[in-house]
């Protein structure tokens, strides 16, 4: 865990060296839109807000008013970290700092249901063979085809135990959190799925439909979501250092790279007209692109068009394969944890 020390921008709460039962950490950086709304959904939380507390760590410079004025309804501290480390960085601050016998991850733009933690301390204190819990997402009011889709992959298993959960919103023992050492820093994306991994070694990861949350910055268009996942698949490689790999994430790694390579080579083929090698990578790039465009037609239903089904792996795909090539020699080079 990290051993920084960060001054509080504020510690309001007359109480706040008091053990909580509940700690949720949320970092934040940039606008306070949606973190504003974040905290709106806490503040509404059926559990009895002197249980919990809430610890941001900013790497803004300044609090704003709006979001000072939360210190009234709940035990509130705002700590600042350095805008250049990195989201576990911040998790691992927030944790350092936090009273809690539970420890809630959250992302500065989700909108939670008002019985989430609850629920969450329900399913882990009735249930001793899970390590964590999650809720399942909803998607908000006027969602798009493309937020339909992620919320539908998000929810593709539920009330089990999954091999990962996103960062979302994860809910854990603070006890648990230390055995595993907290969070990758060395890892700029995928350190959900790292630490998941690592937790799901001290017991089941469950992801529940008893609560719910609205992820507010979920993908909305294509365009954005391209150089998103980008991003997001630049630590697909680092992701996998210090741990074994199993059979079920070897298609993340290869379908990407079969689709894209296949498309460009089809593409390639066709327009110098070879017709055999055509036929031969119209087949490499078509059949796991129909395949999981047809697991996810099946997933959202009638909701979302075959055709933006379609598009989202055309787009999702080669974004992930790019992504990897970018940061395969940050992966190389980058051997420790934290």
């Amino acid at each position: 865990m990290s051993s920084d020390v960060n001054s509080p921008i504020s510690n309001s709460a007359s109480n706040a060296n008091t053990h909580k039962v509940v700690s949720f950490i949320i970092p934040h950086k940039g606008r306070e839109t949606m973190l504003l709304q974040t905290l709106d959904s806490i503040k509404q939380q059926t559990l009895d807000a002197d249980k919990f507390e809430v610890i941001i760590v900013s790497q803004n410079e300044n609090v704003s008013q709006g979001l000072a004025e939360y210190e009234q309804y709940f035990s509130l501290i705002v700590i600042h970290n350095d805008d250049a480390n990195s989201i576990s960085h911040s998790r691992n601050l927030g944790a350092d700092k936090a009273t809690g016998t539970y420890l809630a991850f959250l992302d500065a733009d989700v909108c939670l249901a008002a019985n989430y933690t609850e629920v969450m301390l329900h399913t882990l204190q009735h249930s001793p063979s899970l390590a964590l819990a999650a809720a399942m997402q909803i998607n908000s009011e006027h969602a798009t085809p493309l937020e339909r889709i992620r919320t539908a992959l998000s929810n593709a298993e539920l009330d089990t135990t999954v091999s990962f959960l996103p960062g979302r919103n994860l809910f854990l023992l603070k006890d648990t959190f230390a055995r595993v050492n907290g969070f990758p820093e060395h890892l700029l994306t995928c350190e959900d799925y790292y630490f998941t991994g690592q937790v799901s070694e001290h017991g089941g990861l469950y992801y529940t439909s008893e609560t719910h949350y609205v992820h507010l910055g979920e993908d909305k268009a294509f365009a954005p979501m391209f150089k998103k996942e980008i991003w997001r698949g630049q630590s697909n490689i680092a992701s996998t250092s210090g741990r074994p790999i199993p059979l079920r994430e070897l298609p993340s790694f290869i379908v990407p790279f079969a689709v894209t390579l296949g498309l460009i080579i089809l593409l390639l083929s066709l327009l110098y007209s070879r017709t055999n090698f055509a036929i031969i990578f119209s087949l490499i790039a078509g059949a796991p692109l129909l395949a999981y465009t047809l697991r996810l037609k099946k997933l959202v239903g009638n909701d979302v068009s075959f055709f933006n089904c379609l598009r989202f792996y055309l787009v999702y795909f080669p974004a992930r394969a790019i992504g990897t090539l970018l940061g395969a020699r940050g992966a190389v080079t980058t051997n420790t944890h934290k």
